[in-house]
């Protein structure tokens, strides 16, 4: 109990003072009042429930909180700016929602504009999923559960789910770690389960399976993914279950067909134009597309991502999101799929820049975790999470007040939202489908800026398949529907 020594030390001390001021001179009281003082404010700190890191780390932990802030998501220091109307318009009352779910999905999900990204139970504690899953079903957003699996804490809150199924398949697992169809059938009927993701990548490690250190492998998350305690868990770079885009799509449509018809999509960080472009092609070939994809971006951040990888594979989220929403355009396929953005996303501008750029919606994972109490010690990896959050341990799970940080986390989510509608109708519109490219600038150089609609080339409906425009044409040409490569 390391981290309880600074107040035991400060006791003791304030007992000994105490006791020689009574017993040999009252100059001692010059060193027993402050002392007393602090063990009094010290044992307010254990005692009190609405910070979870002064309850782990009395005293000491009030050294933390005033680095734990949001901040500011914007790339570079006004190099990107939104576009104002001179003729602003009332702001909606009602927050825009997304309705996602395509022609062959018969449980439509109606997605807000914000919602949590994927944190796995085992990277976060007992405490921070439950108050996560609280705080999303108070606000009426859905929560990623990551792909971790499908624990009892995601489903004890009543809060709308996404369920993400990773390459280890934790949570629809057979002994030997392939897809278990029954049990992800059992699942995903769940009320709670709304959509279903597949994990193909994380923008923080593209082309590497996620990782959870031994020292967070409880015996509850052993059972839950079915691996032995103690021991490090790496998912494998890729599924087994398919290995090309034809293999892909349709494996999709068997995961949207055993969840009785829920919104089922894929999550990726793009790395090659001409690979999603294949899938494209295969979800041409074979007449089905997923109900949504979520692009994550390569400056998206994990616990789990090996340091030489992190950051450094991948395309940035806003890369990422206008290859795919023109692709999909190009093949005339986008007003069957929702696009989410996935990567820095914290402030409601964040959201107007992502929606510009061609999504449908967004999620936060850093964002949100700052809202349920991290105060980022970057001590994820360790166990050793002094507020709670990002740990095993049951002692420093128990500190985090799930009811007062669920609360946290809906008035996070709700004012941001709040403030994405605000900026909207700052900029002359009411509903994200009025944005356009040109309503995003960045600086190009000294005295230049070019709008969206300048920077990127912006594809017509259809375009790829009645002629791409040569910047596009050999990605296009080379995309195979039966090889990734």
């Amino acid at each position: 109990m390391r981290r309880l020594l600074p107040l035991l030390l400060v006791a003791l001390t304030a007992a000994g003072t105490t006791a020689a001021a009574c017993a040999l001179s009252a100059r001692w009281w010059l060193a027993a009042i402050p002392a007393l003082a602090l063990t009094c404010l010290g044992g307010r700190d254990r005692l009190q429930r609405r910070r979870p890191v002064l309850r782990n780390h009395p005293l000491t932990g009030r050294l933390r909180y005033p680095t734990a802030r949001v901040r500011d998501g914007r790339e570079g220091d006004g190099d990107e700016f939104l576009v104002p109307s001179l003729h602003p318009v009332e702001a909606a009352e009602e927050a825009p929602v997304v309705r996602v779910g395509g022609p062959d999905c018969t449980q439509p999900y109606d997605m807000a504009l914000l919602n949590m990204s994927a944190m796995s139970f085992g990277a976060l504690s007992s405490h921070a999923v439950l108050a996560l899953n609280r705080g999303a079903a108070l606000g009426r957003f859905a929560q990623d559960t990551g792909e971790g699996g499908l624990s009892e804490y995601h489903l004890r809150g009543g809060g709308d789910l996404i369920w993400e199924i990773g390459t280890g398949y934790f949570g629809c697992r057979t002994a030997d770690g392939d897809f278990d169809a029954r049990e992800f059938a059992d699942k995903a009927a769940l009320p709670e389960v709304k959509c279903v993701s597949l994990k193909l990548s994380q923008g923080a490690a593209p082309g590497s399976g996620g990782v959870l250190p031994g020292v967070k492998v409880s015996a509850e998350i052993a059972r839950e993914r079915r691996v032995p305690v103690g021991e490090p868990v790496v998912s494998p770079p890729c599924h087994r279950v398919f290995s090309t885009p034809r293999e892909l799509v349709l494996f999709l449509a068997r995961l949207r067909e055993l969840a009785g018809g829920k919104p089922t999509g894929l999550k990726l960080c793009v790395g090659s134009r001409r690979e999603f472009l294949a899938v494209c092609r295969a979800m041409l070939a074979e007449g089905v597309t997923p109900d949504f994809v979520v692009v994550d971006g390569s400056e998206g951040g994990t616990g789990a991502a090996p340091t030489g990888i992190a950051g450094r594979l991948g395309m940035p989220l806003t890369e990422g999101l206008i290859t795919v929403h023109n692709a999909l355009v190009g093949v005339g396929l986008r007003g069957r799929v929702r696009i989410g953005a996935s990567g820095r996303v914290a402030t409601g501008s964040d959201i107007v820049r992502r929606l510009v750029q061609g999504a449908d919606y967004t999620n936060a994972a850093r964002a949100m975790m700052l809202a349920v109490g991290c105060v980022r010690a970057r001590r994820c990896h360790t166990g050793g999470c002094p507020s709670g959050v990002a740990t095993q341990d049951p002692l420093r799970a128990r500190a985090l007040n799930v009811a007062a940080q669920a609360a946290q986390v809906l008035r996070y989510q709700r004012e941001t939202v709040r403030d994405a509608v605000s900026v909207m109708a700052a900029m002359g519109v009411r509903t994200p489908g009025e944005l356009t490219p040109a309503q995003l600038v960045r600086r190009a150089g000294p005295g230049t800026v070019r709008s969206y609609a300048e920077l990127y080339e912006w594809l017509a409906p259809g375009e790829l398949l009645a002629g791409p425009p040569e910047s596009w044409a050999t990605d296009w040409k080379e995309a195979d529907p039966d090889n990734f490569r």
